[in-house]
């Protein structure tokens, strides 16, 4: 018996040792479902994913409580609470981290949601974001998000540079009288570009080295935090000297009050002043230090960031942030009440950095100002590679990103780009500049992620299941109301330009992105549009219907694309507005291998891409043509939405062209000729038609029978859409002929005519086709022979209900004005007086057992005149011509006599619409016309 060999299961003749390694490799394969691409660390195989050897991972703790904490306080905790305290008060800086904080939980709630929600990858929120919004959005915000990265690297970095000039400038805290830094702006851009290069020889050892010093840093960062606390309680008040860079006072010296509830009663409310830092020392207000503040709660993106580092990032992420959170928040409140009890205002405006004299041992601040921000600088821009090298790998902008792209090790280019811009982002040189367009990156970037969780719930799919328990679409919404709220309330230009951006983004990746063109992952908007769309669809009651709002809904049968091609471009046209259907009937049946069709439904869906037509594609599967046909024209569409009108191609034996391969055509494509030279949409062979005629008229009839509109359409081969848009060209009318060829004693403004004339009102309104003048045929009076006394008309020959009666004595071309004018509808009016006699035909078949004798009966010589009488008309330049469909003979059974009598019927029809311009033949059943408001 033969043996069946698992791939990942030991081979039976394998060496004793290959058990155990084996084992070892399974169990190190974690189940990742249906992903598309590698993720930081990951090799995948079908749907597992291994880890990438010599990749390391890290832990909650370092991987995510560590970096978010060092992020979130980076510029903040040791530099800026004077300015917030000194400027906003107590009470109102209490309520701005308050404001901060609601908001960043909101957005945590749905980060935490996202992360929970699937295997989570390199790329941090963007790859979230992504995954959940589609490329164009995910696209667009990730790119902010990324900018947002680079502005909070250069704000740390300047953070930094200040803390060394403070400390180890000229008569800095560090070194008192003795020389130390040289000051100026060249030394403080000398500064930052050396930290900046620091930062790139890190963010190039790897991330992962950067994650496990993470650890150290933040103990080191938490003793000099804590070593500010205590200075509270321990140093005697005292007088504290301004610093150098402070130019904007002539007060050298300032209060240290020690706790003291005097000081605290005096810092409670805000007292607005001057900014030091800036150039000529500019006027703070309540936006400028909210955006100051809020660079202390940016950092929460830090730990998602390095989700491609992380052992677990389901895991970690929610843990390690919203503990991350609660550390930082009690660390901001109490600094900032400590602050407000123990120092004068004058003090915290003044000197931003007073915990440097206030401290019990000085360097501890030092120490902690640098290891904070510069730690901060390094998280963002490692953040800001990642996010840049996931855009680069999902391939949204093309060949502009692909060498960013690495799929081992560390994404040296992506480093590389990032660090050129924090050093282009370093030349702004004020902190506090800075701060101002660094949050408003950040709360578009919260914004979006708020917007994708409350998408995500409101779409109800139902593979959004979060272990994250703490999320409901209320969070989302307040987060997203109060990041937009914010952001354009404070920063209205800011947040105006960012929105701008993103929008212009989202408009070209849809239009540019290979991403969008071909996304690997599903996109919220399709998921919103379905769940929209049904509850449309159900509120849409086909019992409600009325004439007033009818549209073309268009079920066009085609055999091959490849000869249809200008004939599904008009039915585009001719829809206006409405639903049109493509469909297709392949012989065949079901042999429970599976779907026969599924392949090449992918290939009609490139063909709607192709030719830029809005319309569905329904195939069928039946025994014959006939069959497949009914079933097509009886189940298309959905609920209210259903073809009214179905068009078929005109069955004759003309050699068919194709217009996917002549060079002159506009649909000339190759993507339907396989490499394997199997080509797709085959033709059928030269002198030989499809269907016979009787299962062609079989069709026809079929169609009638259920109460649907039919159209035959022929020449569409001819129509040159260039020729009808440019203004130059011959082609200068579409003709509408109210007669019934074959019963021209007919009422003229019968249902069926009007129908016709509809269709073509309708065709001349499209786009392309308005240059046209509408021409409207009639005879003048019955040709020859009277009208039968007593004449009654059957439903789809008698006067439209919908029209008001039309004196009968009038002339026809008076009346024909008249209803072009109740209509609405702009066309000549021109009266055929030379029509050919004919018989009354009525009384072929009134009385006969053989209702189909009327196609055997009529003169050929008639038919040859009629033919003529349209082709003058043609020649004059028109585009298409509506003309009535006689009815298709009464089919009993299959046999000789029906195949005759459909043979002769199509034989009639050729000899009507010989050599003229693509023709429609029309049979309209219902009323679509109406004069009433």
């Amino acid at each position: 018996m033969a043996e069946t060999l698992d791939p990942l299961s030991p081979s039976v003749n394998g060496p004793s040792r290959a058990p155990g390694l084996l084992h070892k490799l399974r169990t190190r394969f974690n189940r990742a479902g249906s992903t598309t691409r590698s993720g930081e660390g990951y090799v995948e195989f079908g749907e597992f994913r291994s880890e990438r050897p010599g990749i390391k991972k890290v832990g909650t703790f370092a991987g995510v409580f560590c970096p978010v904490v060092l992020s979130m306080f980076s510029a903040l905790v040791f530099i800026r609470m004077g300015y917030l305290v000194g400027n906003a008060g107590l009470l109102v800086t209490l309520g701005q981290f308050g404001m901060a904080y609601l908001i960043v939980i909101f957005t945590v709630t749905s980060i935490c949601a996202i992360s929970t929600n699937g295997a989570v990858e390199g790329g941090g929120v963007y790859f979230m974001i992504s995954r959940t919004l589609g490329p164009e959005f995910g696209g667009a915000i990730g790119t902010l998000f990324f900018f947002a990265n680079v502005v909070s690297s250069a704000l740390c970095i300047s953070a930094c540079t200040e803390a060394l000039v403070e400390n180890f400038g000229p008569k800095g805290y560090l070194v008192g009288d003795n020389p130390g830094l040289p000051n100026g702006d060249w030394y403080l851009f000398l500064y930052r570009s050396t930290l900046n290069a620091v930062g790139l020889s890190v963010s190039l050892a790897g991330a992962s080295l950067f994650a496990r010093t993470s650890l150290a840093i933040w103990v080191t960062m938490l003793v000099c935090l804590s070593s500010a606390f205590l200075s509270f309680f321990i140093t005697s008040p005292g007088l504290i000297d301004k610093p150098d860079t402070n130019l904007i006072t002539n007060q050298t010296q300032f209060n240290y009050t020690g706790l003291s509830l005097a000081t605290l009663r005096e810092n409670l409310y805000p007292e607005y002043g001057r900014d030091y830092s800036t150039a000529g020392g500019e006027m703070t207000d309540f936006a400028s230090v909210f955006g100051v503040l809020f660079t202390g709660v940016t950092g929460v993106m830090a730990g998602a960031n390095m989700s491609g580092e992380l052992k677990s990032p389901s895991r970690s992420i929610p843990l390690g942030t919203l503990t991350a959170l609660l550390f930082t928040a009690v660390s901001y409140a109490a600094l900032s009440v400590l602050t407000a009890a123990a120092c004068e205002r004058g003090l915290l405006r003044n000197n931003y950095v007073y915990l440097l004299p206030v401290n019990v041992w000085p360097p501890f601040i030092a120490v902690g100002m640098i290891v904070a921000t510069f730690s901060a600088a390094l998280s963002n821009l490692i953040g800001a590679s990642r996010v840049l090298e996931a855009l680069a790998k999902d391939n949204i902008f093309g060949f502009l990103l692909r060498p960013m792209a690495s799929h081992s090790g560390n994404p040296v280019l992506a480093v590389i780009m990032s660090w050129l811009l924090v050093q282009l982002g370093i030349m702004v040189g004020s902190l506090n500049t800075i701060a101002q367009v660094n949050s408003v990156l950040f709360m578009t970037s919260y914004f979006a992620i708020n917007l994708a969780c409350l998408g995500l719930d409101l779409a109800s799919a139902p593979n959004f299941r979060p272990t994250f328990k703490h999320f409901s679409w209320l969070t989302s919404l307040l987060g997203l109301v109060g990041c937009a709220a914010l952001v354009f309330a404070l920063r209205p230009a800011l947040a105006a330009a960012a929105a701008l951006a993103c929008c212009s983004l989202v408009v070209a990746l849809h239009l540019l992105s290979p991403a969008a063109a071909d996304p690997k992952w599903g996109s919220l908007s399709q998921a919103l549009i379905f769940h929209q769309v049904r509850k449309y669809l159900l509120l849409l009651d086909p019992r409600r219907e009325h004439v007033k709002f009818w549209r073309p809904q268009m079920l066009l049968l085609i055999a091959s694309p490849r000869q249809s091609a200008p004939l599904i471009d008009f039915v585009n046209d001719q829809k206006k507005g409405g639903l049109f259907v493509l469909g297709h009937v392949r012989i065949g049946q079901l042999d429970g291998t599976g779907d026969p069709l599924a392949e090449e439904q992918k290939y009609w869906l490139k063909l709607i891409d192709h030719l830029m037509v809005k319309a569905f594609v329904e195939l069928c599967l039946a025994e014959s043509v006939r069959s497949g046909a009914a079933h097509l024209t009886r189940l298309s569409g959905l609920g209210a939405m259903k073809p009214d009108t179905v068009l078929l191609g005109f069955r004759d034996t003309a050699n068919p062209k194709d217009f996917f391969r002549d060079l002159n055509s506009p649909y000339k494509t190759e993507q339907f000729d396989l490499a394997s030279g199997e080509v797709v949409f085959p033709l059928r062979g030269p002198g030989r038609a499809r269907i016979s005629a009787a299962e062609y008229v079989g069709v026809v009839g079929d169609v009638l029978s259920v109460g649907k509109n039919v159209c035959l359409c022929r020449h569409f081969q001819l129509l040159d859409m260039a020729s009808v848009e440019s203004r130059s060209s011959h082609v200068q009318y579409i003709d509408v002929w109210l007669v019934d060829t074959l019963r021209p004693r007919d009422e003229p403004f019968s249902v069926r005519a009007l129908f016709a004339l509809q269709l073509a009102a309708v065709v001349r309104s499209a786009r392309g086709w308005q240059r046209l003048r509408l021409r409207v045929h009639a005879l003048a009076a019955p040709p020859a022979a009277a009208l039968s006394g007593g004449r009654t008309y059957s439903i789809d020959c008698a006067i439209d209900p919908n029209i008001p009666a039309l004196a009968p004595t009038r002339p026809v071309k008076d009346r024909l004005d008249e209803l072009l004018k109740l209509l609405r509808i702009s066309a000549t009016t021109h009266i055929i007086t030379d029509w050919p006699s004919l018989e009354d035909t009525s009384r072929w078949s009134s009385g006969s057992t053989d209702d189909n004798a009327i196609y055997h009966r009529v003169p050929m010589s008639y038919l040859q005149r009629v033919n003529s009488i349209i082709k003058s008309r043609c020649e004059e330049g028109t585009a298409v011509t509506f003309i009535q469909l006689p009815p298709p003979p009464r089919l009993t059974a299959s046999g000789p006599a029906d195949d005759a009598v459909c043979e002769q019927y199509l034989k009639v029809l050729d000899e009507i619409t010989k050599d003229l311009s693509p023709t429609i033949l029309v049979r309209g059943l219902k009323s679509v016309t109406s004069t009433a408001l």
